[in-house]
Formats: structure tokens, C-alpha cells, sequence
């Protein structure tokens, strides 16, 4: 099946009756063929939105091959419900932006599964506010681009790094900003020019630890699960809607440095499969949380 005729459409829309037949019928009408359709209705619950979410992924006609065609003929549909509908074409490899400070491993996971062919995106860029990775970059033939940010950089400095990083962000025509542990705080204005479309990972704890060498202070308390999530990047630190977690059980036997090693690995899984469901137009925003189609 040509990639160039394969869509995914991602709507999210208050709940109601006939969504799925309308979008499915107008589907078939124009001579579609569905590949693939998931729903879900956030119904239940003190916390629920009322909303509506549905991904479909299909096959479309020649004639019909191209994302604005598309969008004209769902037009009435988008209106009937109030939708938010986006049609995406697989065909269109997503460009993603790669930022890192100085601990590599989700840095050099990606990259690995991006040149193995499993992670199907472009690259552009690497960004990082030290030098440490530059040969990293250069070894996969990627430029990389060092922003510094000195310690204790005034609003000023910061701002105009900010403003450096989003020039790249025009220029490459990026799609997706991955902080791949990117150890900076993103000022509240860039948080919100890359709203949906910049993703976090940082370690996960019961109880949690903040600050310097997290496992290390993990190890004294004696934890049982280390994990990690990866979020979308809000102003709130840490705080944006989850996309994927996952955890693992260490226990007495474990050092520190082995604490820290497992970290790593789950880190690392955990963004790889919050980039990769992006990527496959499988997450959508639901307020303060994410509705995932896996």
C-alpha cells in the first residue's frame, strides 16, 4: 500500500451520538478504505472531560491524497460536531529537534534507533547547552548546535538562548522538541510556543527526589521501584500531561551506580515509546492528562 495515499485523522470533540458513523461514513463515501479506528469517550469519573477522542487511520484515493483536499471534505463534519479534526500524512517524515545536556543515554538511544530505520523521523538538529555531545552528533552526520547557558546566567541571557532555540525551531521546521535530559528550566513563554509538540523525561521515584543525584538519594532511603515518565513540556515543572511511565523493582542488593544504571534504561524506553506514539499521531491532550491509541 503506497505511503503516499495513508492518512491518520485525529479529532477530539464534546460527546455525543453519531461521531464515529458520520466520520467513518464520509470516509467510505469518499472511497476510503480503514486501515485502523480507535475511540474513546472520557465519560466517567469526577475528573472527566465530556470529550470525544477518535483516531483513524486509512487509505484515500488519488484524487483525495492530500491533507488540505481532505480537510475541505470533512469540513461540514468538523462544524457539525465542533471538532478539532487534523489529518496527517504518513507519507511526511515528522523532523525532530534532539536537546541534551550532559548525561547522553536517552540522546544516543534515539539516535541509535532513528539510523536503525525503528524511529521514522528526520533529525535536523542537536541542540545542547555544553559541548559534550558534539562528536556524538558527528558521528550520525548531524549538525549540532552548542547554546551555551553559563551558570547563573541572568533572564536576559536565558531569553536570548530561548529565542536561539526557536529560530532553529522555524528554520529546521520541526515538528517535535525532545528533551532528551535537557537539565534547563524552559522559561514560560517557550513553553508555550512549543504548547503540544515538546516532550520531557525525567526519573520517577516512590517517594519522589528532587535536586542532585536523585538515585543516589533513592539508594540511602532504601526504594524499592525506580521508574520514569515522559510528559509533554508545560510551564508547570514536571507537571504536564503523562504521556508513558513505566517502572522496575530494585532492591537491598543493588548499589547506587546500579540504581542509577536501571534508571537510565527505563528513562530511555519510556521516551523512546512517548516519541514514537507522537510520531504515529497516537496522543492526544485531554486537559491535564493524555488520551494514548496504542
Amino acid at each position: 500500500m503506497p505511503p503516499e495515499h495513508q492518512f491518520v485523522l485525529t479529532l477530539a470533540c464534546r460527546d455525543t451520538k453519531g461521531i464515529v458513523h458520520a466520520v467513518s461514513g464520509l470516509l467510505y463515501q469518499a472511497g476510503c478504505n480503514i486501515i485502523d479506528s480507535q475511540q474513546f469517550g472520557d465519560l466517567e469519573g469526577e475528573d472527566a472531560t465530556g470529550l470525544f477522542f477518535m483516531r483513524v487511520h486509512f487509505e484515500a484515493p488519488p484524487q483525495l491524497a492530500d491533507e488540505a483536499t481532505l480537510a475541505r471534505l470533512f469540513e461540514h463534519t468538523r462544524q457539525q460536531f465542533g471538532m478539532d479534526a487534523r489529518f496527517h500524512a504518513l507519507a511526511r517524515r515528522p523532523r525532530v529537534l534532539l536537546m541534551v545536556s550532559q548525561h547522553g543515554h536517552c540522546l544516543n538511544d534515539l539516535l541509535f534507533r532513528w539510523k536503525s530505520g525503528t524511529l521514522a523521523a528526520d533529525i535536523p538538529a542537536i541542540v545542547s547547552n555544553h559541548e559534550t555531545f558534539a562528536g556524538l552528533a558527528a558521528s550520525y552526520g548531524i549538525p549540532f548546535h552548542h547554546l551555551p547557558l553559563p551558570r547563573g546566567a541572568d533572564a536576559a541571557a536565558r531569553r536570548a538562548q530561548e529565542q536561539q532555540v526557536l529560530a532553529l525551531v522555524r528554520e529546521q521546521q520541526v515538528d517535535l522538541v525532545v528533551l532528551a535530559r535537557y537539565m534547563q528550566i524552559l522559561s514560560a513563554e517557550l513553553c508555550e510556543a512549543l504548547a503540544g509538540r515538546a516532550i520531557n523525561i525525567h526519573h520517577s521515584f516512590l517517594p519522589s527526589f528532587k535536586g542532585a543525584r536523585p538515585y543516589f538519594q533513592a539508594h540511602a532511603r532504601g526504594v524499592k521501584l525506580i521508574g520514569a515518565t515522559a510528559h509533554y513540556v508545560t510551564a508547570d515543572l514536571d507537571e504536564g500531561p503523562i504521556i508513558e511511565q513505566d517502572v522496575q523493582r530494585v532492591d537491598h542488593t543493588l548499589s547506587a551506580e546500579d540504581f542509577t544504571a536501571v534508571g537510565r534504561d527505563i528513562e530511555c524506553m519510556v521516551l523512546a515509546r512517548a516519541v514514537r506514539w507522537h510520531l504515529e499521531h497516537r496522543v492526544l491532550v485531554n486537559g491535564h492528562k493524555c488520551v494514548v491509541f496504542r
